[in-house]
């Protein structure tokens, strides 16, 4: 990529060279993640296949009752817990392979071993990060939906015309808040920071770039939607024609190992598209961290350095050296001898 501030066409297509560039690293990395995900994912969706349906006469008795929404609750309750861990994995991922994608800036290929090697000792504070934005997430749920349901308790169906409206303003406030930390995890990763240093230096580094910063990440992400329903589709439509040709008239046991087999086939072309799409949505995040500390810290000036004297050639472009260790220092002064404090 060029060494300088970039456009909206040279983030799309450094994330994709850097993705060709490091394919074994970056997509091995996501396809690990998604496997854990879709294997997770696929023993509740089975548990869920195993599911009696409910009495047609309904329930007799609350011991009927419970046997049956045990199961289902399990089940929910499963789901949910894979989504969080999704996220969880999703933010640490994010800022472990900032790292390629700032040796990428100067052409420098990442090994799978060597990328974990330099992430190592910031996966504490991935991890606390991560966890923090899965608490305050919750959080916000459970706040609004006590607020919404006190609403609708006191003034009833009325109620509706607040609630509405509330709802919005919090996918708002939502929105505009992650926005804000999309490049914490690569400022974590990459200038060493701690969890709360990382979420100031995110929340400084997007100031007067929100709207950019939006609009390119809602691109990306309908870019990776659409396109993974789009290869979703037929393979929907083509287990729905393979049924009904190679089993019309089969037996429970046989349509249940039937379901199972495809299901286990759309868990795996998931995973594959899932791991592609993480790998961009998250080369494209450190890309915006890499311009955007361009643009306020004239990292450029580093880089060009950097790539001049060929100077750390195993090490993460971007990360503060011991004699730039405080913030004040950097960026680096150039042409005025060495800063002194």
């Amino acid at each position: 990529m060029p060494l300088r501030p970039l456009f909206f066409g040279e983030i799309m297509d450094g994330s994709f060279q850097t993705i060709r560039r490091n394919a074994r690293t970056m997509f091995g990395s996501a396809l690990v993640v998604q496997a854990i995900i879709g294997a997770l994912s696929g023993v509740a969706s089975m548990g869920m296949l195993g599911m009696s349906q409910p009495p047609a006469r309904g329930f007799t008795s609350q011991d009927e009752a419970m046997r049956f929404f045990g199961p289902v609750f399990g089940a929910v309750i499963a789901v949910l817990g894979v989504s969080l861990l999704a996220m969880v994995l999703s933010s640490i991922l994010q800022g472990v392979m900032a790292i390629p994608v700032a040796r990428s800036a100067l052409n420098r290929p990442t090994g799978f071993k060597q990328m974990w090697s330099l992430a190592r000792s910031r996966i504490w504070s991935l991890l606390g990060f991560a966890f923090l934005m899965l608490g305050g997430s919750l959080l916000f749920l459970v706040v609004l939906t006590l607020l919404a349901a006190l609403i609708l308790t006191g003034l009833g169906p009325l109620g509706l015309l607040l609630v509405l409206p509330l709802g919005l303003g919090a996918v708002v406030v939502w929105v505009w808040v992650y926005t804000k930390l999309l490049v914490t995890p690569a400022a974590i990763t990459i200038e060493e920071l701690g969890v709360v240093a990382g979420l100031r230096r995110s929340w400084s580094l997007t100031a007067r770039n929100w709207w950019r910063i939006f609009g390119i990440t809602l691109l990306v992400g309908f870019m990776v939607g659409v396109i993974a329903q789009v290869i979703q589709i037929p393979l929907t439509l083509a287990s729905g024609g393979m049924t009904a040709v190679f089993s019309p008239h089969a037996s429970a046991q046989q349509a249940a190992t039937t379901t199972t087999v495809l299901l286990v086939v759309s868990l795996l072309v998931g995973a594959l598209i899932g791991a592609v799409g993480l790998a961009f949505q998250t080369s494209v995040a450190a890309l915006i961290y890499m311009d955007l500390r361009m643009r306020r810290d004239g990292l450029d000036v580093e880089l060009l350095r950097l790539l001049e004297t060929g100077e750390e050639p195993d090490g993460v472009p971007g990360r503060r050296s011991p004699r730039h260790a405080d913030a004040r220092l950097w960026p680096p002064v150039t042409g005025q001898g060495s800063p002194t404090g």
